[in-house]
C-alpha cells in the first residue's frame, strides 16, 4: 500500500499544478482579451498572440474570431483546469490514512459525473459554432471511460465504508 500512497502523491501534486497552470492560463488570457492587454494581431489581425506577462514575447497564439476564442480556447482551458483539480482530488484519496470515508466517495462521485455528463455536452455545443475534429471524440469517449471507472470505484468505496461501519458496531 505505501507505493500506492507514494504513485498516489506524486500523481496528485502533479494534477495539482497542471490544473492551476490550465485555471492560471484561463484568467489571464480572459483579462488579455478583455482588455487587451499584452496582445498583439498577428497575421492582418487573423490571429493574436498572448503574450508572456510584461514581455513581448508570444505565450499563446489564438484566430481572432469569438467562436474560436469561446468554444476552443476558453472552454478547453477552463474544462481542463477542472478536469485536473478533480483528478488531483481523486489521486488525494488514495494517500489518505483511511480510505473509506464518504468525503473520499463524494470526491470519486464528483468526478465521474464530471467525467460522463460534461464533455459530450461541451463538445457538441461546440460543434455547433466552430469545427470539432475526429480526435476530440476520442477524448469524449476517453473521459466516458475514465468517469465509469471511477463509478465502479466509488461503488466498491461505498461497500468498503458500510463493511467499515458494520465492522466498527461490533467492537
Amino acid at each position: 500500500m505505501n507505493q500506492t500512497k507514494i504513485i498516489a502523491k506524486i500523481l496528485y501534486y502533479i494534477c495539482t499544478v497542471l490544473s492551476a497552470g490550465y485555471l492560471i492560463t484561463f484568467v489571464y488570457s480572459i483579462v488579455c482579451l478583455l482588455t487587451g492587454y499584452a496582445i498583439t494581431p498577428y497575421k492582418d489581425n487573423m490571429f493574436v498572440h498572448i503574450n508572456y506577462p510584461f514581455t513581448e514575447q508570444p505565450f499563446l497564439n489564438i484566430e481572432h474570431n469569438y467562436s474560436y476564442i469561446i468554444f476552443s480556447f476558453s472552454l478547453v482551458l477552463i474544462s481542463y483546469g477542472i478536469f485536473f483539480w478533480f483528478s488531483a482530488k481523486v489521486f488525494k484519496v488514495f494517500f489518505q490514512s483511511k480510505l473509506f470515508t464518504k468525503e473520499n466517495i463524494l470526491q470519486l462521485k464528483r468526478f465521474y459525473l464530471y467525467n460522463i455528463f460534461i464533455p459530450l455536452p461541451i463538445v457538441i455545443l461546440a460543434s455547433f459554432f466552430v469545427e470539432v475534429e475526429s480526435m476530440i471524440w476520442g477524448l469524449v469517449f476517453i473521459h466516458f471511460m475514465l468517469g465509469i471507472f471511477c463509478l465502479f470505484l466509488a461503488n466498491i468505496f461505498k461497500q468498503g465504508l458500510h463493511l467499515q461501519n458494520e465492522q466498527d458496531l461490533f467492537i
